[in-house]
């Protein structure tokens, strides 16, 4: 069976299994209690949170401190409470929350709790700066929010740009970085940032909000205060994370895991560049009446989406299946609502036959090969079987 849904959870990274294991057995105390244990479940959280700064002052751009990291759930969860902290934080500010209307849907059910400004995109699914630039200035907002990447298409945003122009308008800029650690450097710029350890080969259940610098005021060169506060109950000063406990091997795991996959993406990102190039290539010339979606160009490197007309993308999920393929689609988050996805009708694409593709990290090319030997029989049968024929 060829994996090919690493965008919804990376198998395991040997690093990560090994770091585990260890944990398991050194790290089951709570680290909030007084005792050997606990004291020592302590010192491996307090090393994950180093590592994972550490890691991240690499990866996304700008200086990371260990008091800064927050450990939640799952990276939905991250999402979620970065909107609602954000808001919460800056309610004095203002309440509205601009972001691209290609958000996960844990920040649009988040931000719709109140007043909202989306921002389009263009056919490649990026960003309209411009837009977005005149949103952010606009009286009354408390939060910008862009993610880094799309999870359905892979089309990075222009991050840099909108943190710029989040910052020249005095408003914090949330980060969603979900699809891109591990995977691409986020740039620099954000006030909040999260993301998914399952998402670069860390074990699920691991969610990471990093809580950074606020807003520059406009008249003092000093920065606003933290523009988050806990969203949860019972929140307690000096907490890092959420009421309820932590799975500590988890997150030592996750932390490891993080730090496995920075010192090796460049290289596992170059030759998974490669293989989505081919089959970016392969899909538009092998398959008739095929939309290959997002950016060609400015895009995750393990990612690649395609929609074909004339067949039910549920039905081409389960053929590949059965061809031993594990393929998505890009709209699988919101495949519970029975309504195409919000990113592709943003982005103006065809929705129907929708498939993504996303590499781990052990791909090989010759399983790339045999995905796109077999797929222009499987999406002509299915056509065959609707009728499609001859259109």
């Amino acid at each position: 069976m060829a994996f090919f849904d690493a965008a919804a959870g990376a198998p395991l990274h040997p690093v990560a299994a090994q770091a585990l294991r260890a944990a398991q057995q050194d790290g089951w105390a709570d680290p909030a209690r007084l005792y050997a244990q606990a004291r020592r479940a302590r010192q491996l959280l307090d090393a994950a949170r180093e590592s994972v700064a550490e890691s991240l002052s690499v990866a996304a751009s700008q200086p990371v401190r260990a008091d800064q990291v927050r450990f939640l759930p799952s990276g939905t969860a991250a999402a979620h409470a970065a909107v609602a902290g954000a808001r919460l934080a800056q309610e004095r500010t203002g309440a509205s929350v601009v972001h691209s209307a290609i958000e996960h849907s844990a920040v649009l059910y988040a931000a719709a709790t109140g007043p909202t400004v989306p921002v389009g995109v263009d056919r490649l699914g990026r960003l309209d700066e411009e837009a977005f630039a005149a949103a952010v200035r606009a009286p009354g907002v408390a939060l910008a929010a862009l993610i880094s990447a799309s999870h359905e298409v892979g089309t990075a945003q222009p991050v840099a740009e909108a943190a710029q122009a989040a910052a020249s308008a005095g408003v914090p800029l949330y980060v969603d970085a979900a699809a891109s650690l591990g995977h691409r450097t986020v740039p620099g710029g954000w006030s909040l940032l999260s993301g998914s350890a399952r998402k670069w080969g860390g074990p699920a259940g691991v969610g990471l909000l990093v809580v950074g610098r606020g807003a520059p005021r406009e008249d003092s060169r000093s920065q606003e205060r933290t523009p988050w506060l806990p969203p949860w109950p019972g929140a307690e000063p000096g907490l890092l994370d959420p009421p309820g406990g932590l799975n500590l091997p988890a997150v030592v795991a996750a932390a490891a895991a993080l730090r496995a996959v920075l010192a090796e993406r460049e290289t596992t990102a170059a030759r998974l560049a490669t293989l989505t190039e081919r089959i970016r290539a392969g899909v538009a010339a092998g398959v008739p009446d095929v939309q290959v979606l997002g950016d060609p160009v400015r895009r995750l490197p393990h990612l690649v989406a395609f929609s074909c007309l004339y067949v039910d993308g549920e039905a081409l999920q389960h053929e590949l299946d059965r061809a031993g393929f594990a393929v998505s689609s890009g709209s699988s988050c919101t495949a519970s609502t029975l309504r195409p996805s919000h990113v592709l009708e943003a982005m103006g694409v065809l929705s129907h036959g929708n498939v993504r593709v996303s590499l781990p990290r052990d791909t090989t090319d010759a399983e790339v090969d045999e995905f796109l030997a077999l797929l222009p029989g499987i999406v002509a049968g299915l056509r065959a079987q609707a009728g499609a024929v001859g259109l």
